[in-house]
């Protein structure tokens, strides 16, 4: 069953509250999300990304997960 926006942005702001979020796309499927962070703070792109995945708890996991594919935009603020 594909991911609503909505299911994904809740997910990304239990594991990052206070962060800025944007999440876009609308076929459930292939979506991109931009999160912009202070705990990515010193932290490389793949480290961020990685956290990022895991606050999505496993929906992007194999080729039978919820979310087959997600473009990242990680970052700490400016």
């Amino acid at each position: 069953m594909p991911m609503h926006r909505e299911e994904i942005e809740t997910l990304l702001r239990e594991a990052f509250p206070h962060a800025e979020i944007r999440v876009e796309g609308d076929d459930g499927m292939h979506m991109s999300a931009t999160v912009v962070d202070e705990s990515f703070r010193g932290m490389n792109r793949v480290q961020q990304q990685r956290a990022v995945y895991k606050a999505l708890k496993g929906k992007m996991d194999g080729p039978d997960g919820e979310l087959h594919a997600l473009a990242l935009t990680t970052r700490a603020p400016d």
